[in-house]
């Protein structure tokens, strides 16, 4: 029997149980995301641990190189990514007949994608920094990382299908063996290139994981081909959102590689830091989407009204979970920057404390893109990350030099708002979505359904 056909936890609560066995889909979606919070809190919960270690190692100057040539990289990532995550599990549940062709497919564009990103990437870093023979070797390790993301195509796959279960056991082997290797590279008092190469690694691990659990679950690799008429749909479809998520990567990154231009090392080491703390537990919300996606997909083709309301449960979950963890971070943002880094990287904590509070509006932003997705308007997407971008660039040139690195946190926030918020309702077809996320914001139903009432759509 798959994961999906497994009986329910003892430890759901009476009502939940209740609500899921008496839906099959809800069955499938608890099932789903319940491996994929498995495999995100092991992750990030052993992952975080390891790599606040691997902070504390490096010190703010070089852990600072570090996240400036992997903020860099990122800048690239989004034409590696193609944009495909959610216009092929939306052309796997539509065609589930053309499976082969459509993973094949994404596969073959996902791997030359690849290779474009990484010549970017290493070209740009040549044309930026001349004559930094250490950054140029960092970013060109990074880089190759992009190439190796083609694997996630088969997790497109399991996930339309519902099965994280499979993904999770083909990523894991990866995974424990990197960690021990990260660990071991502190142990032995390692360069700071070998923990570049290890991340790296970790990513080819995970595809060949994810194709051979692939070829073992769903019947082999050797039905995979490439189809003309995909190419052209799945390019069609996707590419406002590469630029989109090109956007979305400069307005959530170009921060930190301002910070490297503008004030070295040492003030990205410290910024990024913060980051790492303000954006660990985003798989929370994160690991929910994606086992909805699907649902929302099928839902698209139903009643408006039960589209319009799952989209309302979908949003209003996110922030509610958004603020159980932004508000303590905030509150405590000092101590704990400290108590994880130590004294070294005490000017994290106000950085935490502006940065964290735009988590709300990221995990909304998140919503708003799969919405995009099943309503195949990405060129919104596309307006909305430019607005972004531009604003956060702009913010960035004037707030950093007069705050620093607070003040980078300040224009990150802004652009968060702006972009993934605000500018829903400036426009009428993308005004239902802004009123999704007010509600939410508002928490508007919360103690509607923690009193067992149903929040009307």
């Amino acid at each position: 029997m798959n994961d999906t056909g497994r009986s329910l936890p003892g430890w759901l609560p009476g009502f939940l149980r209740r609500r899921l066995e008496g839906s099959g889909s809800l069955r499938r979606v608890a099932g789903n995301a319940g491996w994929m919070l498995f495999d995100k809190a092991m992750r990030m919960g052993i992952g975080f641990l390891v790599t606040v270690w691997i902070t504390r190692y490096l010190g703010p100057e070089q852990f600072g190189l570090f996240s400036y040539a992997v903020a860099f990289v990122s800048l690239f990532a989004a034409v590696a990514n193609l944009g495909l995550y959610g216009i092929v599990v939306r052309d796997f549940v539509r065609s589930p007949g053309e499976r082969d062709a459509i993973l094949g497919t994404a596969l073959f564009l996902k791997t030359v994608a690849g290779l474009v990103a990484f010549a970017l990437a290493v070209g740009a870093i040549a044309l930026l920094r001349p004559g930094d023979q250490q950054m140029l070797l960092l970013v060109t390790i990074a880089a190759a990382g992009l190439i190796f993301q083609a694997g996630e195509a088969f997790d497109f796959w399991f996930q339309s299908q519902l099965r994280s279960r499979i993904t999770v056991l083909g990523n894991l082997p990866g995974f424990v063996i990197i960690t021990a290797v990260k660990v071991g590279l502190i142990l032995w008092g390692a360069p700071l290139e070998a923990f570049a190469w290890a991340a790296v690694v970790e990513t080819l691990l995970g595809a060949i994981g994810l194709a051979a659990a692939y070829h073992v679950t769903a019947g082999g690799l050797g039905s995979l081909r490439v189809r003309g008429g995909w190419v052209k749909s799945l390019l069609r479809d996707s590419w406002p959102l590469v630029f989109g998520g090109l956007m979305l990567m400069v307005f959530s990154r170009i921060d930190q590689v301002m910070l490297g231009q503008m004030l070295g090392g040492r003030a990205v080491g410290v910024y990024a830091a913060a980051v790492k703390v303000a954006e660990f537990w985003y798989f929370v919300p994160l690991f929910t989407l994606n086992s909805l996606l699907p649902t929302i997909v099928e839902a698209r083709a139903g009643s408006s009204e039960e589209y319009q309301r799952r989209l309302q449960q979908m949003t209003d979950a996110i922030a509610v979970i958004a603020y159980c963890f932004m508000v303590p971070l905030a509150v405590a943002a000092g101590p704990i920057a400290t108590l994880l880094y130590g004294e070294a990287y005490a000017g994290a904590g106000p950085i935490l404390g502006i940065y964290v509070l735009s988590s709300v509006f990221v995990m909304m932003g998140h919503v708003r893109e799969y919405w995009v997705a099943a309503e195949n308007i990405a060129m919104f997407s596309l307006v909305a990350t430019a607005v972004g971008a531009v604003l956060n660039v702009a913010l960035n040139l004037v707030l950093i030099p007069a705050f620093g690195a607070v003040g980078a946190a300040w224009a990150t926030l802004a652009a968060i708002v702006v972009s993934g918020y605000l500018i829903n309702a400036c426009h009428s077809r993308t005004r239902m979505i802004f009123v999704i996320q007010s509600r939410a914001l508002l928490l508007r139903d919360l103690f509607r359904l923690l009193r067992g009432g149903e929040a009307r759509g």
